[in-house]
């Protein structure tokens, strides 16, 4: 990279702190902290769960999958803007009639303490880990591209995060997401013609792709697991504890519906301009295997992006993957503040309270950079994460919002049905393969 580029990345990163410490006087309460007061416009919320959601995994994942077998990666893509539209329908607006801060609040009013109490243990361990593996591959990404240390990248990056969210809140963490998404969209938008531009246009680029390219099914992405992953995804970005805030910190119902809408409306239209620069780097470069199909997307950029831009390019997918941990650290804080030490000492004051939020946020997020250095020492850590998640994801949140739309279910209930589905996606995720037909089936799975 040129000079030009690290001094972008520089300024960048300054810009985002900035903005984030800019709204440490906002965040002078409980509501403001963890829920902005309430009072955050819906594009706003909407487009910070747009980037809550999206992190650089969006180019690294979905780009090799765009390069290896083309348009399918678009289609994977789209149907989360199936799941948002759902969202917006069904379960936003339910979430704000609760009138609860948190999924956590929400479980103790509805279900009881002590339901409340099994699920916010599951909780916090999980987060531990999922915020810990996000923050990872965002120091690899800083390692890879500028050779600084992995561990110095994860502290940097780690404790940036962790002070201002820690001092703005919920505010900092909106904020901070909309801005990453300006800047990251103003550089991804110039990619996409500029890979026309070299590949000799959008009628060559059709011409010498593969076969099967524009398949919208391709190899084991088939139309069961597209119908699998919106199921998946409308129960994850529904009832996913951190993204409820984003349901929940707007005005009026009215306000949580358009969130969704929002977030359905830009995955309609974000994929096409994310997937199409590594699908037509196949054509210009055939020949990577394996790993290697993992860097094409950053293999585009740094072929056609002008001195400087590659510097933006790469800030805006650091800090775009910085933003889940961003909101990870304010969500884990407020379970920790409001339904671990409030019920311990219901008398303690506003100002203590809010003392102990950013205690917590500080706390969780030294935890964070210490799983985070862990996972170069483990090796697979970061796959055994994401099998958690793929196990955990549905058994966690589905109960919760079976519970929005039923007044029969009870504490029980929704502990049994979490209970066996635990059991049951445990073992369709490591059951031996001649026990298990099935078991490579990803849309089983």
């Amino acid at each position: 990279m040129h000079q030009l580029d690290y001094l972008t990345i520089f300024v960048f990163t300054l810009i985002i702190l900035s903005a984030g410490l800019s709204f440490g006087k906002q965040g002078g309460d409980m509501k403001s902290f963890f829920a902005a007061g309430g009072a955050v416009p819906w594009s706003i919320s909407g487009l910070s769960l747009f980037m809550s959601f999206f992190s650089a995994g969006t180019f690294v994942v979905w780009g090799s999958i765009a390069y290896e077998w083309g348009w399918v990666a678009i289609t994977i893509q789209m149907a989360m803007c199936i799941s948002g539209f759902l969202i917006g329908k069904y379960l936003a607006p339910k979430w704000k009639e609760t009138r609860s801060i948190t999924v956590a609040a929400y479980l103790t009013n509805r279900f009881g303490k002590n339901i409340q109490q099994y699920y916010t243990f599951i909780f916090l361990v999980l987060s531990l880990g999922y915020t810990g593996a996000f923050l990872y591959p965002v120091a690899k990404i800083l390692n890879v591209v500028t050779g600084f240390d992995i561990y110095y990248a994860i502290l940097l990056l780690g404790g940036m995060i962790m002070v201002y969210t820690a001092v703005g809140g919920l505010w900092a963490v909106i904020v901070t997401d909309v801005l990453q998404f300006v800047i990251l969209t103003a550089a991804v938008l110039i990619v996409l013609p500029l890979s026309l531009e070299k590949v000799g246009g959008i009628n060559q680029f059709i011409a010498e792709a593969p076969d099967t390219f524009f398949n919208i099914f391709n190899g084991e992405y088939t139309f069961w697991f597209i119908l699998a992953f919106v199921g998946y995804n409308t129960i994850f970005i529904g009832g996913n504890w951190a993204y409820v805030q984003r349901y929940t910190s707007v005005k009026d119902t009215k306000s949580a519906k358009k969130v969704g809408y929002l977030f359905g409306v830009l995955y309609l239209i974000s994929p096409l301009i994310w997937m199409l620069p590594p699908m037509i780097y196949r054509v210009l470069d055939p020949s990577l295997v394996g790993l290697e199909t993992e860097g094409a997307y950053l293999r585009m950029c740094m072929s056609v992006l002008p001195v400087g831009m590659l510097g933006l390019m790469l800030g805006g997918m650091i800090f775009a993957t910085a933003s889940s941990v961003n909101t990870s650290l304010n969500l884990a804080a407020a379970v920790l503040t409001n339904d671990v030490y409030q019920p311990l000492n219901p008398k303690a004051s506003p100002q203590t309270l809010m003392k102990v939020a950013r205690v917590a946020t500080l706390l969780f997020g030294l935890g964070t950079i210490g799983v985070a250095f862990m996972v170069p020492l483990a090796g697979g850590i970061v796959e055994v994460v994401l099998s958690i998640g793929a196990v955990t994801g549905g058994a966690l949140y589905a109960p919760a919002i079976w519970g929005l739309f039923s007044k029969r279910q009870t504490g029980n209930s929704i502990l049994v049905v979490t209970s066996v589905s635990l059991v049951i996606n445990v073992f369709l995720n490591s059951c031996p393969q001649p026990y298990c037909p099935f078991h490579s089936d990803e849309a089983v799975k």
